[in-house]
């Protein structure tokens, strides 16, 4: 992390940065033996996160004008918006389904679910182009103020690559490939950062950026049909997809809800507040990254290991361990950010956005339910509807306490509402694992840890009131 933030920092040129990257990178592969499964895909999603913050700072410095820097953004945003809800589900339903490869369901050490879920995968991704298609006209004029969307093509060209390709990480962690995963990333993401970044620093325009983004996402497809051919049992499964898509849904519509609330939230600030204020709440409404990426990593590579009931206690005792790592690891930076965000807002952005400091600080309290793993063992464990039932709940309570708040406290109700809905939703796993899985939240939960941090980061959050 000080390596990246002296990419930022350092004022030399971008071939410099980019080996002070690549730097970073060379310490990486240095750990890797030191590290294990969870850890290195945490690692592998800090740097796709890195890559992305490099390229928007590289294309803030560059001349690229700030119309092109919009639509670079919205063909990301868009990507991301039909796509991502369904995608993650997807991904999660599949890892406790997955079955070893020793098992009897299996050929030549080759198992068939992977290839099914690229099946399923596929025809989304198509189906969601389709309807991109169809839909066009109307999207354009809710997102765009020109009433089109600028390449439009490549976004469908995008989408049908790009989606399967994000089980590749995915399949070296359920072959357990360590290893192989941080190799991925490295080589991946250095030459998406060189083929996106290095048209832009050469004068050659946006559009060229985005073919060269286009380039490095066919090239991870046809890296994904390779390791298919090498992992994969290549055989339709009708029952498998039908009992994949069983557990999906709920995960899609549990993502699809709990996305909507970001929207909800500005809809108020809209309706309530001036356009001014309305750029002083988005600039703040913003989850700190670093405990995101990181919480939802170690959720991740842990689900396949709750989908095995005689590995339960030891897969509780992992999860009690990891996630008390992360909080040694994660709640001191949280306190850093609440102690410095004044002043980094002023630095960063300028004093009109004094404000956007403060809602950000309540965001950092999201820490004290992102680093709390109930439904990691639910997904584990194929119960998906309590996970679509919480999400409903969150939302509905979400709602209702951001218009009250909001005539309390103005925009920053709006930023505890959002607090208290996300904890609702971890107590309701919580008391649904406790009751019902009959798992005691002591197994999981560090409590006395847990409990001291909060009360630090809290205890700070009021001091810097």
């Amino acid at each position: 992390m000080i390596i990246i933030y002296n990419i930022f920092q350092v004022p030399v040129n971008w071939f410099k940065r980019l080996n002070l990257y690549l730097l970073y990178i060379y310490i990486n592969l240095l750990l890797q033996k030191y590290i294990n499964n969870i850890t290195k895909l945490q690692l592998f999603q800090l740097l796709r996160f890195g890559t992305m913050l490099l390229i928007s700072i590289v294309f803030a410095k560059s001349s690229l004008p700030t119309e092109a820097i919009g639509n670079y953004e919205l063909f990301i945003f868009i990507s991301m918006l039909v796509s991502s809800f369904w995608l993650n589900s997807l991904i999660q339903s599949m890892l406790p389904l997955y079955k070893n490869p020793d098992q009897p369901n299996t050929k030549n050490n080759k198992s068939p679910e992977i290839f099914n879920a690229y099946i399923i995968i596929s025809l989304l991704s198509i189906l969601t182009i389709l309807l991109l298609i169809i839909f066009q006209n109307p999207l354009s004029k809710v997102i765009s103020h020109s009433g089109s969307i600028p390449y439009f093509n490549l976004i469908l060209i995008y989408t049908f690559f790009s989606n399967p390709s994000f089980l590749i990480e995915y399949i070296y962690l359920l072959k357990n490939k360590p290893g192989s995963i941080i190799r991925y990333g490295v080589v991946s993401f250095s030459v998406h950062l060189v083929f996106v970044s290095l048209p832009v620093i050469l004068g050659m325009g946006l559009q060229t950026a985005l073919l060269g983004l286009l380039a490095v996402t066919f090239a991870r497809y046809c890296w994904l049909l390779f390791l298919l051919s090498k992992h994969a049992q290549l055989s339709i499964s009708t029952g498998f997809i039908k009992k994949h898509l069983h557990y999906a849904w709920p995960l899609m519509i549990s993502s699809l809800v709990g996305g909507s609330a970001i929207y909800v939230d500005g809809f108020l600030v809209v309706n309530k507040f001036d356009s001014a204020t309305f750029a002083i709440f988005r600039y703040g409404a913003r989850e700190f990254p670093l405990v995101m990426l990181m919480a939802n990593a170690l959720s991740t590579a842990m689900i396949k290991d709750f989908s095995l009931k005689e590995n339960l206690q030891t897969s509780l005792h992992q999860l009690r361990k990891k996630s008390e790592n992360l909080m040694h690891l994660l709640f001191p930076v949280t306190i850093v950010f609440l102690l410095s965000s004044q002043w980094l807002y002023f630095v960063i952005f300028n004093s009109n956005f004094r404000e956007s400091a403060d809602i950000f600080n309540i965001y950092l309290l999201l820490i004290t339910t992102r680093l709390l793993f109930p439904h990691t063992i639910l997904i584990g464990s194929k119960k998906m509807n309590i996970i679509m039932y919480a999400s409903f709940a969150e939302l509905l309570t979400n709602v209702i306490l951001s218009i009250i708040l909001i005539n309390i406290w103005g925009i920053e109700g709006i930023a505890f509402a959002t607090v208290i809905a996300y904890t609702l939703q971890k107590v309701i796993w919580i008391v649904y694992n406790k009751k019902v899985l009959n798992i005691s939240p002591r197994k999981y939960i560090p409590l006395r840890t847990f409990a001291f941090y909060c009360f630090m980061t809290i205890l700070i959050f009021t001091f810097m009131l």
